[in-house]
C-alpha cells in the first residue's frame, strides 16, 4: 500500500507544495511545530532515509538546501532546523523547521493551526521565494 507521501506525490491527496523536481517534494507540514514547517521527500517511495543510495541522498540535502533558503527568506526566524524522525510515515522525509531555538524542534509542542488561506498565501509565498 502506497505511504501517504507517496499518495500526495502522486496527486492523490492535495498538499501545499512549495517546490519539485523530478525527484523530491517539498510540501508544508499541516501540523506544524512552526510556521512554515515544510517537509522534504523523494518521490521514490523509500521507507528509511539510510537506505537511500548515497547519490540520491545527496541531491535531496541540496535541494533540501535550496527549500530552506527560500524559508528562510518568507519566514522571518533564527534557523532553519533540521531534522530526521522517520517513525510517524513511512516514507522517508526531512523536516525543515523554521526556528527561534533549539526547543523548536520538539516534536512534543503543541502544533500550530493555520487556515487553508494561510497555508496557501505561505506556500505560494516560499514557492516564489524558491524560483
Amino acid at each position: 500500500m502506497a505511504s501517504l507521501f507517496t499518495r500526495i506525490v502522486n496527486g492523490e491527496i492535495p498538499a501545499y507544495k512549495i517546490a519539485e523536481n523530478d525527484l523530491f517534494l517539498a510540501f508544508l507540514d499541516i501540523q506544524p511545530l512552526t510556521k512554515g514547517h515544510t517537509l522534504v521527500v523523494p518521490k521514490k517511495e523509500i521507507d528509511y532515509i539510510f537506505d537511500i543510495d548515497d547519490e540520491t541522498l545527496g541531491a535531496m540535502m541540496v535541494f533540501a538546501k535550496r527549500v530552506a533558503r527560500a524559508l528562510k527568506q518568507t519566514v522571518p526566524c533564527v534557523r532553519i532546523g533540521v531534522a530526521v524522525v522517520g517513525l510517524e510515515v513511512p516514507h522517508a522525509h526531512i523536516h525543515l523547521i523554521p526556528m527561534e531555538q533549539v526547543g523548536d524542534l520538539n516534536f512534543h509542542n503543541t502544533r500550530q493551526t493555520f487556515s487553508k488561506a494561510q497555508y496557501e498565501e505561505l506556500a505560494a509565498a516560499i514557492a516564489a521565494a524558491f524560483q
